[in-house]
């Protein structure tokens, strides 16, 4: 387990529990040690995605904890919807590069982050046990990862489980996740206007939730981290609307991704090597990955736990930042 593949196919991993798709034995990082982002100078001369500023009405933020000295912090605030109409609390973290004045015309890709479980009425990325914002700070400090603005909305009100959709009589938590939470970021931050600029990042149920997400709305969304996700909807609120649950299966809509041909999404994976996901997981990436679905795979020691999946994000953050828009310096 000490060397993967990095690519756009399913790749072998040294434990064998996955077969080669087609990875040529270039590329090889260590497990634990993402290397330095790629200079991609053929982006130079490519047209940019838009800068959007921010459009407003701007969120009455508070402080919800610091994440370094450098003074960045946390904040929260509830916002409603209005594609959804639901009203839920959010919370945002950008990163030391977005106040720096080399950067203060540039727009920053936003990462969407999802807990596992209810995610409700908390969102634990927010919180101080896994760091993933002084992390990220570091990571992009040492060029390994983008700096990414980092939004995290509840996922499941009153611990129901939506399957990140618009279930028929239901909250509309799919527009709450898709529509809502983006125009959150966009009223309030610096954001690029084409779909380079958005990923999500979730565990378990979140997992489910960054996986549909950018399979149901390429045209929007870049790339997903989905971690010991679930594949297939399962919510019991689903009896009774057949046709609407397979709208929301991210099998369905990645066979339906393939027969449009594009536009070409990016699906890093994580997997405790002991969790009971594997199976399902492993069938879905080798059913789905071809054409414009791109995926790899992250192994992580251990069982199902957002405390192993932390270990690899340098790793899976790194595969998604050299696939999207990252900030550009003045001059």
């Amino acid at each position: 387990m000490n060397l993967l593949r990095i690519g756009v196919t399913v790749c072998a991993v040294s434990m064998g529990l996955l077969a080669s798709g087609g990875c040529d034995g270039s590329n090889l990082v260590g497990s634990s040690d993402a290397p330095a982002l790629a200079d991609h100078p053929e982006k130079a001369n490519a047209r940019l995605p838009k800068v959007r500023r921010p459009t407003g009405p701007r969120a009455r933020f508070r402080t919800y904890r610091t994440t370094g000295a450098d003074g960045t912090k946390i904040v929260k605030t509830k916002w409603r919807g209005r594609k959804s109409g639901y009203t839920g609390n959010v919370w945002a973290w950008v990163p030391p590069q977005y106040h720096q004045p080399r950067y203060a015309k540039s727009a920053f890709p936003v990462l969407i982050a999802l807990p596992g479980a209810e995610g409700y009425p908390g969102n634990y990325w927010a919180g101080g046990d896994f760091r993933l914002q002084e992390s990220i700070a570091e990571w992009s400090r040492q060029g390994r990862t983008l700096p990414f603005i980092v939004v995290m909305p509840v996922l499941n009100p009153e611990k129901k489980y939506y399957d990140a959709s618009d279930i028929p009589g239901q909250p509309k938590m799919g527009s709450w996740l898709t529509e809502d939470v983006p125009d959150f970021a966009r009223a309030n931050f610096r954001t690029y206007d084409g779909r380079a600029g958005w990923a999500y990042m979730g565990t378990s149920s979140g997992g489910f939730a960054a996986l549909k997400s950018v399979l149901q709305y390429p045209e929007r969304f870049t790339a997903a981290i989905a971690n010991g996700p679930d594949v297939a909807p399962d919510s019991v609120m689903w009896q009774g609307h057949p046709k609407e649950k397979q709208a929301n299966d991210p099998g369905w809509l990645a066979r339906r991704l393939v027969a449009r041909k594009g536009p070409d999404v990016y699906l890093a994976f994580e997997l405790g090597d002991k969790e009971v996901a594997i199976p399902k997981v492993r069938q879905f990436i080798k059913d789905h990955t071809r054409g414009p679905v791109h995926s790899t795979l992250f192994w992580v020691p251990g069982k199902h736990s957002s405390h192993n999946y932390i270990k690899k994000m340098a790793d899976s953050l790194h595969w998604i930042s050299e696939r999207m828009q990252g900030p550009v310096p003045a001059g």
